[in-house]
């Protein structure tokens, strides 16, 4: 098998195309021969040794993938040889095959190209636990989406519609609001890419209560972070919801009388914990989610795809905030 190794802390230039032995599946495990893998910011981060997961070295990043089952262990009832699938592996799947407890592993629907199926689990399942779980989102609310033109931003807008809400999507550039307005948004909001300063912080504030069309948003999904938290959640409404998701521009400092002043709550969103923790939950959001993919609803909008050997490029048009959507690692 080939694989894109991370064998020193480093970036993206740090990985190197290897060979190694295919793996064997041990009990509750199954391989599969892997046809492409997402590319997604904690990615970034576990070659740098910055994510909460560190596994030993060397080993491949990469943690959703899409193949088909070649191989059983022991005790594997659940799937058979052939297989088509979606797999939540943690790291290792810049590889042309992987070993995944058969737990993490889920059939895909016969017309999912396998593209689409590595970039579905962590985006839309991250942001559909967000709405529904975290923030219990309602028909007529305002949903504001802090980097809303890259992977979970993009599910959040498909699944914010879906429940019927009004989206605001906060952007970078006018190429990214107009790609968020194509799918979906109600408004968009350039964002300046500094917003250090106080006064640029006051008018973000501003321009987000104007486009909501009432007393502030109601649910802010942040996948941003930085300075642009508290001038966010400065635009809140009474008994708003603030998610935090992620934090590319760093992790915030929100001062807690707003929180008082505004009734407001700051939710927490691990979806990979949430997935382990409370799997009947996480079941029934697969459902959910497949389902809303049948009907046309969702669908992972793919602006690039690399070669394994070029995976570090990958890796890079993401850490330098230029994707649109979802970008695809392919093995074929």
């Amino acid at each position: 098998m080939k694989t894109m190794l991370s064998t020193d802390v480093g970036g993206p230039e740090t990985l190197a195309l290897s060979d190694m032995q295919s793996p064997e599946p041990g009990k509750n495990q199954v391989r599969i021969k892997v046809h492409a893998a997402g590319v997604n910011f904690p990615d970034t981060l576990i070659i740098r040794d910055l994510y909460q997961m560190k596994p030993p070295r060397p080993f491949a990043p990469g943690g959703e993938i899409s193949g088909e089952v070649d191989a059983l262990g022991e005790a594997v009832t659940n799937l058979k040889v052939g297989d088509r699938v979606l797999g939540m592996i943690g790291f290792g799947g810049f590889a042309t095959e992987v070993v995944a407890d058969a737990n993490r592993v889920v059939k895909i629907p016969d017309n999912m190209p396998y593209d689409e199926a590595a970039c579905f689990v962590l985006t839309y399942g991250t942001s559909h636990h967000a709405l529904k779980d975290r923030a219990n989102i309602q028909a007529g609310e305002t949903l504001l989406i802090l980097g809303a033109a890259g992977g979970v931003g993009v599910a959040a807008i498909e699944l914010g519609k879906a429940a019927g809400a009004k989206v605001i999507a906060a952007v970078s550039s006018e190429e990214k609001a107009q790609f968020c307005r194509d799918l979906g948004a109600d408004e968009t909001l350039i964002y300046s890419r500094d917003m250090s300063d106080r006064a640029t912080q006051k008018e973000f504030s501003t321009q987000i209560k104007a486009l909501s069309g009432s007393d502030g948003v109601d649910v802010i999904y942040d996948a941003v972070g930085g300075d642009y938290a508290q001038p966010a959640v400065r635009s809140l409404a009474w008994k708003g919801r603030y998610l935090v998701v992620g934090f590319p521009a760093g992790i915030p400092s929100i001062p807690l009388n707003l929180t008082l002043l505004k009734g407001c709550q700051i939710v927490g969103v691990f979806w990979g914990a949430h997935t382990v923790r409370e799997p009947q939950n996480h079941a029934e959001n697969m459902g959910d989610l497949f389902r809303l993919y049948r009907e046309g609803k969702i669908k992972p909008r793919i602006s690039a795809n690399y070669p394994l050997d070029k995976a570090g490029d990958a890796l890079q048009l993401l850490q330098d905030r230029k994707v649109l959507g979802k970008v695809v690692v392919t093995m074929d």
